[in-house]
């Protein structure tokens, strides 16, 4: 296609939010991005390719949703506000007029969302509210296993912990349950002059790459259990943490032991495999 979608700038996005009677808030993570270069990083950094379908979660007055319609085959995108669903489709309309039969509307809350219309997503990109960004996330490449991809967008300390790894000060729960789907690394920082209004924090740019979850005789939901007993009192050894999950220390033990595991090792020594080995040994 020749004409390319014509990307939002910052006089832009205040007039559609003027408009519409929107004053973003702190309160439900609203901080809009205003700098088309940012946008054009993110779906470079995304992977998306032609044949993609996309699903972005809170496009909000659409600055990525054009930059995506440009890149992919098919974007559905997900939005809670009905005042901002309404107005995505005419801002396509008005800047990707030849681009606007890619888009299709969901206007629900992300978490509650366990269906999408075709095609399926092979892609997740999105600018994630920081309240939201970790359960989004996780529920999309549970509930949505054609994802292959994930770029979102994140506040800084979030993306630092989804990425973390194991020994890390910030490793934890997030980052074991996303490793459970996927290779998972910081693709990049961003700064605070590129929102508006400024957020407090630096956001950053975490890339997931969907890979089979370690073999284990455990389900997904069992593993789960293990690492969030795991974490729950991270300061103390496995087998103190995991007595109640086991049933006491002593099956804790046993289970560790099975599972290769030294019960004085604590969870944040441990990598998604190991957990997946424990909850199969506790069995």
């Amino acid at each position: 296609m020749t004409d390319e979608p014509r990307l939002l700038g910052a006089t832009e996005i205040r007039e559609i939010a003027g408009r519409l009677g929107i004053r973003p808030t702190k309160q439900w993570g609203q901080n809009f991005v205003i700098d088309a270069n940012t946008v054009r990083k993110i779906v470079r950094l995304s992977g998306v390719k032609p044949q993609d379908s996309v699903v972005e979660v809170g496009p909000g007055l659409g600055s990525l949703t054009l930059a995506l319609l440009g890149a992919a085959a098919h974007v559905t995108a997900v939005e809670v506000d009905p005042a901002l669903a309404a107005e995505l489709p005419q801002t396509v309309q008005r800047h990707a007029p030849a681009y606007a039969d890619r888009l299709a509307l969901v206007t629900a809350d992300a978490m509650t969302v366990t269906s999408l219309p075709d095609p399926q997503p092979t892609a997740l990109v999105a600018n994630l509210p920081y309240n939201v960004s970790v359960p989004v996330v996780l529920s999309f490449l549970e509930r949505f296993p054609t994802i292959e991809r994930v770029l979102v967008m994140v506040q800084l300390e979030v993306a630092e912990r989804l990425a973390a790894t194991p020994g890390s000060k910030v490793y934890g729960v997030p980052s074991v349950k996303a490793a459970w789907y996927a290779d998972v690394r910081l693709a990049d920082r961003v700064g605070r002059h590129v929102f508006w209004p400024a957020p407090n924090v630096d956001s950053g740019l975490v890339s997931l790459v969907r890979r089979d979850p370690p073999e284990t005789t455990a389900t997904r939901q069992e593993v789960f259990a293990c690492i969030d007993a795991a974490f729950a009192q991270r300061r103390k050894t496995l087998r103190a943490a995991l007595a109640g999950w086991a049933g006491s220390a002593t099956a804790a033990e046993e289970a560790l032991n099975a599972a290769g595991i030294d019960p004085r090792t604590r969870g944040e020594r441990l990598g998604v495999s190991d957990f997946a080995r424990i909850a199969a040994a506790r069995g």
